[in-house]
């Protein structure tokens, strides 16, 4: 009885691998899957597979259909995903997040990996999935924070996506993981080049932008401080001068030049501080509008490049396959 069991586990595995080379013979990858392919440095077996689910690439909002049953948080934008055995992804073209298809890519071919894996082999790496994600979110909440995004997935689902990121996105794995991983990479480091290198400039326009922010607010906070008290020092001095004018007017000093000069010096003195106070205002507001015109420029940025990524804002399409 044992051996007609795992006789019939050796067939099945069989048939699986079987069907992968059947369907990798009878694909013609484009261009730009082959260009992928030579990018993301994979074994044999994860050339397999990753032919073996005949992958395409798609600018046009057609890609959208391709992947409408694939869901998503209302925050991000799809760009790839594995639906009825096949690897599907967005193209993605400005050079600015050169990488971001390649790692998209890897992503999706972790989830048809983890669709072959056995059940049994599926359930043990999913609890090393989960101690190694508890483990490294703890020390970089920044994981944790991007796998909310599949908090309202099942178990079995939400490892499946783990999968993919951690295989993606993290660098140091325990060692079982690598060695999980390296089943399907040939260099993961050089695919985690790739992510750190199109994720950092998401997160430095987000820096930039934070960091503006924080110092406008404070600018902003000490203009209006020093505005209100160069309004009342004028205010003072307006009230002074017309004081010394009406005294002046009355002939008061007439017996005492002495004082007249004294006052008329005080108040040209004080006159040429508020209009020195007065142009470092105008400098610091103009500073401050500088300040502005960066954090608008660096939301435009982050704006083209999120539009980019908008398969819904794509040139519409209708590729036969």
């Amino acid at each position: 009885m044992l051996i007609i069991a795992a006789a019939a586990v050796i067939g099945l595995m069989n048939r699986q691998l079987i069907g992968d080379h059947i369907r990798v013979a009878s694909f013609e990858p484009s261009d730009r899957i082959e260009q992928i392919l030579d990018d993301l440095k994979l074994t044999e077996r994860g050339k397999t597979i990753f032919l073996a689910s005949r992958p395409t690439v798609d600018g046009s909002q057609y890609f959208n259909k391709q992947c409408a049953d694939v869901e998503h948080s209302e925050d991000g934008h799809v760009l790839g995903c594995f639906s009825h055995n096949r690897i599907r992804l967005f193209d993605v073209t400005d050079e600015r997040i050169g990488g971001i298809v390649e790692v998209t890519a890897a992503h999706e071919l972790l989830h048809a990996a983890y669709a072959r894996l056995r059940p049994g082999e599926r359930d043990a790496l999913q609890s090393e999935l989960q101690r190694a994600f508890d483990e490294l979110s703890r020390e970089d909440p920044s994981l944790a924070e991007r796998m909310e995004v599949y908090e309202h997935l099942p178990p079995a689902a939400y490892a499946n996506e783990l999968h993919s990121v951690l295989g993606t996105e993290v660098r140091s794995l325990p060692s079982g993981l690598e060695r999980h991983y390296a089943r399907y990479f040939t260099d993961r480091d050089l695919l985690l080049d790739r992510f750190d290198a199109f994720h950092a400039v998401f997160t430095d326009l987000e820096a930039q932008a934070s960091a503006l922010d924080a110092e406008m607010t404070t600018l902003r906070a000490d203009i209006e401080r020093r505005n209100l008290e160069y309004e009342a020092a004028v205010g003072l001095f307006n009230a002074d001068a017309a004081e010394f004018s009406e005294r002046n007017n009355r002939f008061e000093f007439s017996g005492n030049v002495a004082e007249f000069d004294r006052i008329k010096a005080e108040l040209r003195d004080r006159r040429d501080a508020l209009e020195a106070t007065l142009s470092q205002l105008q400098a610091d507001i103009e500073y401050y509008n500088s300040l502005r015109d960066q954090l608008r420029d660096l939301g435009q940025v982050s704006t083209e490049l999120d539009d980019k990524m908008n398969s819904s804002l794509a040139p519409l399409g209708d590729t036969p396959e």
